[in-house]
């Protein structure tokens, strides 16, 4: 299991200690906006996301009394860059894309999403059509690597289910290279990765529980065309981000409104349909930090300690300096991480 654990005093020694790994400027607010932008990363089309966010965003707007405004873009780095200058003040990220958000884009993490049966996370998953019969594992899909013939879907290069964590526990620690194993291998969201598996135009693609879910509820006939052949272990469920210079009011009633959505007052039982929309589990969200991005930091660092290590071009020195920087980074997590425990 990926774990994430919140104390007050991880929280407090995880915002100093993750503040250093910040390296892009982004630009500074003036002030509180009169309008809030409120980013949603591309996991599906924008049409669908509209749909499920819409209701949400009306609540939000009522509940905080000034305008919010979805804000869409064709891949997350769109995203991540508007709050990076400014153009978006609250976002839903995956983690991957929430890392990059605080340390490139003053982002912060204020709230998790949580399952309505109190699970805090969901999975990755590889999928292949339900009649193929070959492959029914990964060691089945790496079989024929050596005469590359297959067609693999793989996420956004920011998206922590459909490319961080298949990159990490499918491909590095399997010691394959997807390139040099597929015939294509092609960037897309989970919808578009989970429909090309159940039409055969890839042999194979990245995906995760949340999406696998929602296509059976909006795309059935597409759903009961895949099957998956692998699992990762659980993955942190999506945080919300809001820009770290908001005013502490702001800040307080955005995070409040999170907070009650779907729980407390007469619209609670409406707003957990909403949030079944959003597939999300009905279950809202709760309190969370930066502290939540310390296993997905891990995790990316272990990839590309995996990956320098696997480097054969590479000059000997620089690549022990390389890793020597890794494993610092490693060693400062895990102190951290001790902390929580």
């Amino acid at each position: 299991m990926l774990r994430k654990s919140a104390t007050l005093t991880a929280v407090t020694v995880g915002a100093a200690m993750l503040a250093t790994t910040a390296t892009a400027q982004y630009k500074p607010l003036d002030g509180d906006p009169k309008a809030i932008n409120f980013g949603i990363i591309s996991t599906e089309s924008t049409q669908n996301l509209k749909q499920a966010w819409g209701p949400l965003i009306k609540d939000m707007q009522a509940a905080l009394g000034m305008p919010v405004k979805p804000f869409f873009a064709p891949d997350y780095a769109g995203v991540i860059e508007a709050m990076r200058f400014g153009k978006v003040h609250v976002a839903w990220f995956g983690n991957k894309s929430a890392m990059e958000a605080v340390d490139r884009a003053g982002g912060e993490v204020f709230v998790q999403e949580i399952k309505a049966n109190g699970k805090q996370g969901y999975y990755s998953h590889v999928l292949v059509h339900k009649d193929n019969k070959n492959i029914n594992s990964l060691k089945d899909l790496f079989a024929t690597c050596s005469a590359r013939s297959k067609n693999f879907g793989i996420g956004d290069p920011n998206s922590t289910s459909g490319f961080l964590v298949p990159s990490f526990y499918v491909f590095a620690q399997n010691n394959v290279d997807p390139k040099k194993c597929f015939k294509t291998v092609r960037n897309a969201n989970h919808e578009t990765n989970l429909m090309a598996v159940a039409n055969k135009q890839v042999d194979a693609a990245a995906n995760n529980s949340e999406q696998v879910a929602r296509s059976k509820l909006k795309a059935p006939k597409a759903a009961k065309n895949i099957k998956i052949i692998w699992t990762s272990p659980l993955i942190p469920a999506d945080p919300l981000v809001y820009r770290r210079d908001l005013s502490k009011t702001l800040k307080a009633k955005v995070k409040g409104f999170f907070l009650s959505y779907g729980r407390l007052g007469p619209e609670a039982k409406k707003q957990q349909a909403v949030l079944e929309g959003l597939g999300s589990g009905g279950g809202g969200y709760t309190d969370s930090s930066n502290a939540q991005l310390i296993p997905i930091r891990q995790l990316s660092l272990f990839r590309d300690k995996l990956k320098l290590t696997a480097d054969t071009r590479m000059d000997p020195a620089e690549k022990a300096r390389k890793i020597r920087i890794i494993e610092a980074k490693l060693s400062e997590l895990k102190v951290l991480e001790k902390n929580m425990m």
